[in-house]
């Protein structure tokens, strides 16, 4: 087991550079092969009409004038052991770890995503709790009941989950349940620490809306998977030897339709860490999601970045969590 877990973090390391040097490439080199000059990458970072010394400027400091692989191993020195910038008389330092510097705020990228983080790992662990056990029970008393009236009534509300757009179902909910029946009430975001009670009731809308979203997919794909299993010969044994019905279905059938469901919610998850940006605007939460959204908004590429490579450290590390996962469920797996 531990040598399969040091065979997938020097995996997910090596995925983590592939990812940098490709995010890199789309913000710094595909712009050049598209005929871009170096002058107009470097007048994206800074305001309208910039002069010829803010040009030459931004150009030192990004190194756009250098080759495409010392420009790749100063952002990746950037990371681990900061930048300093300098414009004349004036300096600027971007710390550990350096995500980029914005030059329209004149703000370090990470500074102001860990400002953000919080509202959304918020939303998104309390969305995964909720549409992972809502999910997997419904799909598994579906499973256990096919062709039932608990059975229809589940999969036709989990098909309109997965047709309904978020936006739709976040407009609707917010519409029914804050103005026309103000049974929640609609808040800024309370940090947990500072207050649970209002950090709870200020998310439990957006994560009711995102969970429905989610859960009606892994009610789908738990059912699918149970009666698969189920019908397999090793499930009509274990009945024939007399274990209870909750052991067959819980530790043979439910562990054995497990994986799929496993690899789904570590990428749902990453996904969502790196920011939910549908559901952050429509409940207008000031998390990762609407983050990236200004950033986009005002065509400032070191926030966008910024947001894109925590979003592939998210996915890289809830994959390697997966894998982990997958060896606990299936033994078999550590020996791939």
């Amino acid at each position: 087991m531990f040598a399969y877990i040091i065979r997938r973090l020097i995996s997910a390391v090596i995925l983590l550079l592939i990812v940098s040097a490709v995010t890199f490439g789309i913000f710094f080199v595909l712009p050049k092969l598209a005929g871009q000059t170096a002058d107009q990458l470097a007048a994206q970072y800074i305001g309208k009409a910039p002069s010829a010394a803010d040009l030459a400027a931004v150009k030192a400091n990004l190194g756009f004038d250098k080759p495409v692989f010392v420009q790749y191993w100063d952002f990746l020195k950037g990371i681990f052991v900061g930048v300093d910038y300098k414009f004349g008389p004036d300096a600027a330092t971007c710390n550990v770890p350096c995500f980029g510097y914005s030059f329209k705020t004149h703000l370090e990228v990470w500074p102001e995503i860990q400002t953000r983080l919080p509202v959304t790992v918020s939303l998104a662990a309390g969305a995964a709790v909720m549409w992972l056990v809502s999910g997997v029970a419904t799909g598994v008393l579906s499973a256990l009941r096919p062709g039932s009236v608990f059975d229809r009534v589940a999969m036709s509300i989990a098909l309109a989950g997965v047709s309904l757009p978020m936006f739709f179902t976040g407009a609707l909910a917010l519409a029914l349940f804050t103005y026309q029946w103000p049974i929640i009430e609609r808040s800024d975001y309370v940090p947990l620490f500072e207050d649970p009670f209002m950090w709870a009731q200020t998310l439990v809308l957006p994560w009711i809306t995102l969970s429905f979203l989610y859960s009606a997919l892994y009610a789908r794909l738990t059912r699918a998977g149970m009666l698969e299993t189920l019908s397999e010969d090793y499930i009509r044994t274990a009945r024939a030897k007399g274990l209870g019905e909750r052991k067959v279905v819980v530790r043979h059938g439910l562990r054995a339709a497990l994986t799929p469901i496993i690899t789904v919610f570590g990428m749902d998850v990453g996904l969502l860490l790196g920011g939910a940006l549908i559901t952050e605007q429509v409940f207008s939460l000031k998390g990762v999601g609407a983050f990236a959204v200004e950033a986009i908004n005002a065509n400032d590429l070191p926030n966008i970045l910024g947001v894109t490579l925590l979003a592939a450290f998210f996915i890289v590390i809830c994959n390697l969590v997966v894998d982990v996962l997958y060896a606990a469920v299936d033994p078999r797996v550590r020996l791939s």
